[in-house]
Formats: C-alpha cells, structure tokens, sequence
C-alpha cells in the first residue's frame, strides 16, 4: 500500500471509529461549529453590548414556539433582575455575562433534542451552598412561580 492510500485508510479508520465509539453527535458538532463562529464575533461583542443582545435576539428568534416565548421571557427577566450582565450567545444558545464569563444561558429543548429546555448557571454564578448545590433547572413552562425563582438565582448568582 502506498504512503498516501494508508493515510486515506487510517483517516476512514478514525471517523468510522468515532462515530461507532460514541463520538459527538450531530446537534453537538453543530453547536461548536456555531461556538467557533460566535468566538470570531465575540470581540465586536464585548465591546458593544447591543451586537450582542442582537446576536441573542436573532437567535431567539429562530427558535420554535414555545421556547421562542420562554426565551424572550427569559431575557426579560435577566436583564431586569440582572442589568449589569451583557447578553450575548454561546454555542448557539442565548447567555449573559459579566467581564466576559458567562454567567447564566438557556439551552431550549429543540437544541440537542432534550425533553425540555434548561436554565444553566456556570461557576461564575455566585450560587454556592454548602458542598453541593443545583447549576441546571429543567424549564417547561414560566409560571409567575418560576418566574419569582428565576429572579431570586439570577440576582443571588450576580450578588
């Protein structure tokens, strides 16, 4: 066999190998691509804070019903309760940060094909009890309960 049919075979041999040794699957491929993209743009955006809430805008939008409303309420009730937190979007998804470090974000279901959507808080949230605390709530629905909630982590993970 010569040098380059070894190489053609050894790169079938990988990619066959992933996708069988459960390697990423298509909607997490997606989202880095999409993070790859949003890292080209995130200078402009932690410059500008309105480019930022553009870009979450726009993908809010582009989410089906009714995660396009949990969403849109979501970011209502964030840079209310949270004015300090720049919006923008991480992998695909609509976040807030604050010196740059994403703080809190949405996931909607739609994206990995989960069955529901989830409001994730990273380390930067200052949400600390103890030895053992929740980073991730499941979200059906926005009642005026969970609403009062999300109000009370978001100011809690900025405070």
């Amino acid at each position: 066999m010569s040098p380059e049919t070894e190489t053609q075979e050894a790169t079938r041999s990988t990619a066959a190998d992933s996708e069988k040794s459960g390697g990423f699957t298509k909607e997490e491929r997606a989202a880095m691509k999409e993070r790859a993209k949003e890292l080209a743009a995130e200078e402009r955006a932690s410059k500008n804070r309105a480019a930022g809430e553009s870009d979450l805008l726009a993908k809010i939008a582009e989410m089906p019903e009714p995660e396009r409303r949990m969403a849109a309420r979501l970011h209502e009730i964030i840079t209310e309760s949270a004015p300090d937190l720049w919006p923008k979007t991480w992998y695909g998804m609509p976040a807030y940060a604050r010196d740059g470090k994403i703080v809190c974000f949405f996931q909607p279901a739609a994206k990995f094909n989960a069955r529901y959507a989830t409001l994730g808080f990273n380390d930067t949230a200052n949400l600390d009890e103890g030895d053992m605390w929740p980073t991730s709530f499941a979200l059906k629905a926005l009642t005026a309960a969970e609403e009062a909630r999300i109000i009370a982590l978001v100011k809690k993970a900025v405070s």
